[in-house]
C-alpha cells in the first residue's frame, strides 16, 4: 500500500515540467526569507506540537503512548527485515518530506486564494515580499501640486510606502474654485490627483476621481474627486480628517497633507506694477512676476506636515508651476524653514518646458534663484534634476505656438548657486508631442541619486 501509494507521488512529480518544478521549490523557499517573520512563528507552531504531545503523554500516564511506540517499533523492525535500512529510512525520509511540502502548499494556496483579488495571478508570497519591501522603503517628503506632483507619486510608490505628499491649497480655479467659492472648503482639485496616484487601484480611481460631469444643474464641470472630497470634509470635519478617511478607503501608500488648513489666496506684482490676486489669474496676466505672496501672509503649517518633515530621509520639490505649485507651499514660513533645518539629501526637480505666463524665458538657474527668493535666501535643496535631452521637433513646435520652450541649463549659473546638477533622460513624450516627466524613469533616477547622498552623508 506504502510503495503503491509512494509510487504514484513519483509518477505525479515526473508528469510536471521541471521548469515549473523549479519555480514551485523557489516560491517555497521565499517563505524562509528574512524580514517575513515566518519561521519563528513556524518553529513556535512545531514547539507547541512537541509540548502538547508531551502534555498528553503525561497526562495518560505514558500507558498509549507506550502501545503505539511498541507498535511502530515492531511495524518499523518488520520493514526493516524486508527493506536494507539504506533504502527503507531514505524512502520514509523523501515521503514525509513529500507529505510535508504538499500539506504546505495546500495550505499556502487556501489563503491565497482568500487573500489574493479575483483575476491577480502574483503569487502571495511576492505580494508579502513587496509588501515588506516597500515599509522599509525610505521616509519620503515630496512638496509641489497640480499634476507634476501625481505623476512623481506614480513612480515613487514602487520604491516606498513612506511617502508623504505637502500639497498647495492655493487653486482657485476650475471645479475646485467653484467648491471653494460655494462650500467655503479649501481646493481639493490637487489633493485629489495625488490620492488617485497613491491608490492601489490608480487606474480605475483616477478615472474614476477625474471623471467630470456633463450635465445637470450645478454639476457640470465638476469632477467626482472633487465632489467626494468635498462631501467627505462636511463629514469628517476638516479636509485633513477627510484626507485620512478617504485614504483608508482607498487604500492609499502613503499620506497626502495640504500644506495649510488656511484659506490661502496668492498674489503676485508684475514688472508693469499689476498686482494680480488669485491662483488662476496670475498666468493669465501675461507679465513678469518680481514677488509673489499669500494672504495670509504667514498661514501656521499643518502640523503633521512638519513632522513629516522632521522625520524624512529625503525631501523632493517639484515638478510642478514654479510660482502656483511649488512656491505657494514654502511660503508658509514653517514649511520653508523646517526643510532648511534637516541634513538629508533634498532635491529640486526642474520643470522641462517654461510655462507661459509665468516662467517665460527662465533658465534653470532662474527657477532656482526665484525659490530661494520666496524663502528669504534659504537653503532648500542641494541639487537640481534636469533633463538633458531635447524634445522632439513635433514638440517643440507644438509649444512654440504657445510661447513655451525647454529650460535652458546654465550650468556655469548652476554651479555658482552652489547646486549640484543630476542630468538624466526622464521625459515622457505622447503621439501628440505632449511633454511631460516619465514617472518610472523620474522615480529610478531620484532613487538613485538618493542613495548616493545618503551613503554620502554618512
Amino acid at each position: 500500500m506504502f510503495s503503491g501509494f509512494f509510487k504514484r507521488v513519483i509518477n505525479s512529480l515526473q508528469l510536471q515540467s521541471h521548469g515549473r518544478t523549479s519555480h514551485r521549490i523557489h516560491q517555497w523557499f521565499k517563505w524562509l526569507s528574512p524580514g517575513l517573520v515566518v519561521k519563528r512563528w513556524l518553529l513556535i507552531s512545531v514547539g507547541g506540537v512537541v509540548l502538547a504531545s508531551l502534555g498528553l503523554a503525561i497526562w495518560v500516564k505514558l500507558t498509549p503512548i507506550f502501545w503505539i511506540l511498541e507498535f511502530l517499533t515492531g511495524l518499523l523492525a518488520f520493514f526493516a527485515d524486508i527493506f536494507p535500512n539504506y533504502i527503507s529510512g531514505p524512502l520514509l525520509l523523501l515521503s514525509g518530506v513529500l507529505l510535508l511540502l504538499w500539506g504546505q502548499y495546500r495550505t499556502v494556496g487556501s489563503i491565497t486564494e482568500v487573500l489574493r483579488p479575483e483575476g491577480e495571478e502574483e503569487e502571495l508570497i511576492d505580494v508579502l515580499l513587496a509588501h515588506r519591501r516597500l515599509y522599509r522603503g525610505p521616509k519620503i517628503v515630496v512638496i509641489g501640486g497640480g499634476t507634476g506632483l501625481s505623476t512623481l507619486l506614480r513612480g515613487l510608490k514602487t520604491y516606498s510606502a513612506n511617502i508623504t505628499a505637502v500639497v498647495t491649497v492655493a487653486d482657485d480655479g476650475g471645479s475646485s474654485g467653484r467648491l471653494r467659492e460655494e462650500f467655503g472648503v479649501l481646493p481639493p482639485g490637487d489633493i485629489r490627483n495625488c490620492l488617485a496616484a497613491l491608490a492601489d487601484e490608480e487606474r480605475l480611481l483616477t478615472e474614476l476621481f477625474q471623471y467630470r460631469f456633463r450635465a445637470g444643474d450645478g454639476l457640470t464641470g465638476h469632477s467626482f474627486g472633487n465632489l467626494f472630497l468635498t462631501a467627505m470634509t462636511d463629514i469628517a470635519g476638516d479636509l485633513e480628517q477627510a484626507i485620512a478617511a478617504s485614504s483608508k478607503v482607498l487604500a492609499v501608500k502613503g499620506q497626502v497633507l495640504p500644506a495649510t488648513l488656511s484659506d490661502v489666496r496668492l498674489w503676485a506684482e508684475l514688472t508693469d506694477g499689476r498686482r494680480i490676486e488669485g491662483e488662476s489669474n496670475i498666468p493669465k496676466a501675461e507679465g513678469k512676476i518680481v514677488k509673489i505672496g499669500c494672504i495670509p501672509e504667514n498661514p501656521p503649517a499643518l502640523p503633521a506636515a512638519i513632522k513629516a518633515i522632521e522625520e524624512a530621509d529625503y525631501i523632493i520639490i517639484g515638478p510642478g508651476s514654479l510660482y502656483t505649485s511649488l512656491i505657494p507651499n514654502l511660503l508658509v514660513r514653517e514649511i520653508a524653514d523646517a526643510i532648511a533645518a534637516t541634513d538629508i539629501p533634498r532635491i529640486y526637480i526642474c520643470n522641462i518646458m517654461t510655462q507661459p505666463g509665468e516662467t517665460d524665458g527662465y533658465s534653470v538657474s532662474d527657477h532656482i534663484q526665484a525659490i530661494d527668493k520666496a524663502c528669504d535666501n534659504k537653503r532648500l535643496f542641494d541639487a537640481v534634476l534636469v533633463h538633458k535631452k531635447i524634445p522632439s521637433a513635433q514638440a517643440l513646435i507644438r509649444y512654440a505656438q504657445q510661447n513655451a520652450h525647454p529650460v535652458f541649463l546654465d550650468r556655469e549659473a548652476v554651479i555658482r548657486l552652489g547646486r549640484r546638477i543630476i542630468p538624466a533622460n526622464i521625459l515622457f513624450e505622447d503621439e501628440n508631442g505632449a511633454v511631460r516627466h516619465d514617472p518610472q524613469k523620474l522615480a529610478k533616477v531620484l532613487l538613485k541619486w538618493y542613495s548616493g547622498a545618503h551613503h554620502n552623508k554618512k
